[in-house]
Formats: C-alpha cells, sequence, structure tokens
C-alpha cells in the first residue's frame, strides 16, 4: 500500500501526517497532490468523502514549508461548517510545523477576525460574502496571494455565490496556483475553470466518469401520503435500527418541526439549520459527532459535513433536483464505507423517482415497511399541522428555498439573506 512517505513530502510534514493519523493517501490524494505541487492549475472531481480536503491541504502545506509567507493561501468554502471543517484540518496537521491560519465567516463577530488576519496568518479559510467584507474593508489584500482554493465548487454555484467567486478572482494575481475541488463540475464552474485557469491547467477525474455517488451506499425508498409520513420514517427506524442517522427536511422549519416530534418520540436526536445561532449550530454537530444518534437537517446547513460514522441518510422530504439528492446522500459511505440512503416520495412524487435515478446513474430499490405497529393517533394531523398551523406568524418556512437551486435563477433577496448567514 503507497504511503505518504512515497512522495516527495518533506520528512516533518510526514510526521505530522502521522500523528494525525493520516499514513495512506486516498485516491483522489495520489491523483491531485503531485501535480500540484509541479504547481500546476487543477480542476478536481471526485465522489463526496474521497479525501479532497488532504488533496489540496496537503500540498500547500508542502509548499508553505518551502517558502513560508503572510497571505500567501485563501480557500473558499460554501459554508461556515465547512470552513471551520477544513480550519480544523489544516490545524492539525499544520499547527505543529507553525503554519499559521485565520477563519473568516459571517453570522459572527467580524473584530477578532481582523485581529486574526492582521497578525498575518499563512493560510486564510473563509466564506465568500465575509472574505469580500474584509476586502473592501481594507483589511485583507489579496495581491500576494499564491495559492487560491475554490472548494466544493458545485455548492457554491447553487447558493448563487459565482458572482462573489469572480470578484474575490478578479483582486488575485494572474500569477496564482488555482485549484477547484467538486463533486460534480457543472457547466458554469467550467467556465470559471476556462477563464481563470492557465493553459497547462490539468483536469482529474477521480472514479468513473458516470459515478457521482459512492459505490458502498445502497439506495431505498417508500412511497406515502402525508398522513403517513410521519409512521414510515419510525418504521425504517425501527427496521433498519441505524446507528448514526441524518434526516434531511426542506425548510428549517421542517426541521424544527420534526426534531420536537422525534424528541417526544424518544429518539436521542439534535437538529441543525441555518435559522440557528453559530453557537448554537456548533453545539449540535459537536453533539452528533459525540452520542445523539440522529440530527435533523436542512441543504443549507449540511452542505459537505464530513462525519465519519454516519449509517444512514433519511430524506423526509425528497429532494426536489437529483443533484441535492447526491450531495445529501454523500454523507455517508465516506471514505469508502458502506451506508444507508432512504427516501420518503409523496404520491404525487413519483416522477422524482426515475429523474433521480436516470442523473444519478443509481437505481433506487422500493422497499414495503410495516406501519402498523405505529401508532398513527399521534401523527393524524400532520399535514396541516407541520407547515401551517404551528407556524410563527412571521416565519418563512419557504425562504431556505425559494429559489431554484440549479440552472442559475437565483433571487437577489434570497442570495442578500444567504450571505449574511453563511458568508
Amino acid at each position: 500500500m503507497e504511503e505518504f512517505n512515497s512522495m516527495p513530502l518533506k520528512e516533518e510534514l510526514i510526521s505530522s501526517l502521522r500523528n494525525a493519523g493520516l499514513i495512506s493517501p486516498t485516491d483522489v490524494q495520489k491523483e491531485s497532490i503531485p501535480i500540484i505541487l509541479e504547481g500546476k492549475d487543477v480542476a478536481v472531481r471526485a465522489k463526496t468523502g474521497t479525501g479532497k480536503t488532504g488533496a489540496f491541504v496537503i500540498p500547500i502545506i508542502q509548499r508553505i514549508l518551502e517558502n513560508p509567507e503572510p497571505l500567501s493561501t485563501i480557500i473558499l468554502e460554501p459554508t461556515r461548517e465547512l470552513s471551520l471543517q477544513v480550519f480544523g484540518v489544516i490545524r492539525s496537521i499544520g499547527r505543529p510545523l507553525r503554519i499559521s491560519t485565520a477563519i473568516v465567516y459571517g453570522g459572527v463577530g467580524i473584530n477578532p477576525q481582523i485581529n486574526a488576519i492582521r497578525s498575518g496568518p499563512n493560510i486564510i479559510v473563509g466564506t465568500p460574502g465575509r472574505v469580500i467584507d474584509l476586502m473592501k474593508r481594507g483589511v485583507l489584500n489579496l495581491n500576494k496571494i499564491k495559492f487560491f482554493v475554490l472548494d466544493e465548487a458545485d455548492l457554491m454555484f447553487d447558493m448563487g455565490f459565482i458572482d462573489d467567486i469572480e470578484y474575490i478572482l478578479s483582486k488575485t494575481p494572474e500569477s496564482k496556483q488555482l485549484m477547484l475541488f467538486s463533486a460534480t463540475l457543472p457547466k458554469p464552474i467550467m467556465l470559471i475553470a476556462e477563464k481563470h485557469m492557465k493553459q497547462d491547467k490539468q483536469m482529474i477525474i477521480v472514479g468513473k466518469e458516470e459515478e457521482i455517488t459512492a459505490s458502498g451506499i445502497t439506495h431505498l425508498y417508500a412511497v406515502a401520503s402525508g398522513q403517513t409520513k410521519i409512521a414510515t420514517l419510525l418504521a425504517y427506524i425501527e427496521h433498519y435500527k441505524p446507528t448514526k442517522c441524518i434526516i434531511f427536511t426542506r425548510t428549517k422549519f421542517g426541521a424544527e418541526k420534526l426534531y420536537n416530534m422525534l424528541e417526544h418520540y424518544g429518539l436521542n436526536v439534535i437538529h441543525l439549520h441555518g435559522g440557528m445561532t453559530q453557537s448554537r449550530r456548533e453545539s449540535s454537530l459537536n453533539k452528533f459527532r459525540g452520542s445523539a444518534q440522529f440530527m435533523i437537517s436542512t441543504n443549507v446547513a449540511a452542505r459537505g459535513l464530513d462525519i465519519s460514522d454516519v449509517s444512514d441518510i433519511i430524506n423526509f422530504d425528497a429532494p426536489d433536483e437529483p443533484r441535492i439528492y447526491v450531495h445529501r446522500v454523500g454523507r455517508t459511505a465516506r471514505m469508502y464505507k458502506e451506508g444507508r440512503a432512504f427516501t420518503i416520495f409523496l404520491t404525487n412524487q413519483r416522477g422524482l423517482i426515475s429523474d433521480i435515478e436516470r442523473t444519478s446513474n443509481i437505481r433506487l430499490q422500493q422497499i414495503n415497511l410495516d406501519i402498523s405497529n405505529i401508532d398513527q393517533s399521534k401523527f393524524k394531523t400532520y399535514e396541516t399541522d407541520f407547515y401551517s398551523r404551528s407556524k410563527p406568524h412571521n416565519f418563512d418556512s419557504n425562504r431556505e428555498n425559494n429559489r431554484s437551486h440549479f440552472g442559475g435563477r437565483r433571487r437577489y433577496g434570497y442570495q442578500k439573506w444567504n450571505r449574511r448567514n453563511n458568508g
């Protein structure tokens, strides 16, 4: 088995990787690290959960060790959770090597972030909105950037950050090394690559071209009515007994409501959505990485999260678009493990099944769940109660989904809200 010590990496970096529990590179790391060390621009497409973060963090740290300079690297992430996740990886590897890192994202006070940047870190990790804010305040100058990473690029596109990315790129030197990492490479992302990458850029495709979900995922589904949806969910849980499970809802109001219902049912459950404060979101994630068995989440809050031991993904609200399905189920079967993905389709959503199968190149297997032992009397008013009757007067339950996720059709109001809450 190939190990990191077979790569042209400094001994102290290999030692730091070993101390962090990283001995052997994954496929995407084997393909990407040597090319990045050569200084070439790269666009990398690899399935979720295959080690993409290490594929850019490791060679960047190597290059910084060779020539340490402040503010030489910027890594853009679509959400604050992803920023924190990548920041943690960099610190675990780079801190023993005296590689300094700052993290910047919205939703929290800006002054500590300003102080962190003024200290001259080697690497900055952050979300586009807060990066632009700091640039316009005159705090963050990108004119000496040598390494620029656009991580989870397709999610950046989905969340309406393309214009922000173009603006940030325009303020960096043409001589920088640009690295683009993504689970899928839609056309707008490839246009960025063509526009900003140098002539000797490399396209790296890890895995078969048609594979965009991990091969270790078993894809299951059931069809239910609004009145039997909760019972179907509970029947799945009782039959398959997930050890660590993320349950996706369409809206944050739905996440709150389902969280309250499942907690009342006696499950060890937490919830995560964009309407929560940053401290509550971090607390929820820490609990889920610990003893909590279930996490109720929306798309926006859980995009790209790396939680290695998730056994099951449940789409309580079926995704409207196939690529949302891809990103949701990518939270399980990470690093070549196995996992299950279960989706509940309403009777009028059967057309989504074939759309997901065709786009994701998978086969969904229908299962029949016995809901006769589930006390449905508790949930008989679900369809009216869940989305309307208990809804706070000024709560927009569709705020996270008030635009098309795909195709670039973004409403300005959503972008403004999204940047405030995620960047």
